[in-house]
């Protein structure tokens, strides 16, 4: 059901939105479990789930990634998030959520969306799904701080 679309690293690299499976889904063109629907977002459960309740958020415009979103989208956006990890928590008892957005790379659509997924202790989900990795030193964290505050 993903797209196998490569694409780089604009928003004008991304997919067509003519072929993209979410876009689609907005549509109607695609069956999803629709669990919340806005003007400009649409919420479904996720087709291969972590955890039963795992929620996709998108936008109903295709835009690749968070970077691209317009600023005046940001916060209602979030805010649906809010409402959803809240309602998710609640509807299926969980201890909690973690809610997750991939830019690129491991993004398996390249559309934005918000992962919202209810968590348990000891549901097995290990803090971040990847190895944490120390600086190679107080220089090299200073140095990666610096460039990141040169970039905003």
């Amino acid at each position: 059901m993903f797209l196998s679309t490569g694409w780089k690293n604009s928003p004008t690299d991304s997919c067509d939105p003519m072929s993209c499976v979410f876009c689609d889904i907005v549509s109607g063109k695609l069956p999803a479990e629709i669990v919340w629907r806005s003007d400009d977002a649409v919420a479904f459960l996720d087709s291969r789930p972590l955890f039963p309740g795992h929620v996709l958020l998108i936008p109903t415009a295709h835009i690749a990634t968070l970077a691209d979103l317009p600023a005046a989208q940001v916060g209602p956006l979030f805010q649906a998030v809010q409402k959803l990890e809240s309602a998710v928590e609640w509807a299926l008892d969980a201890e909690g959520t973690f809610i997750a957005v991939n830019n690129r790379v491991s993004q398996s659509v390249p559309h934005l969306h918000i992962h919202i997924l209810p968590r348990r202790k000891g549901d097995g989900l290990k803090g971040f799904f990847w190895p944490r990795r120390a600086y190679d030193s107080d220089e090299h964290l200073r140095e990666t701080a610096e460039k990141i505050r040169r970039a905003l």
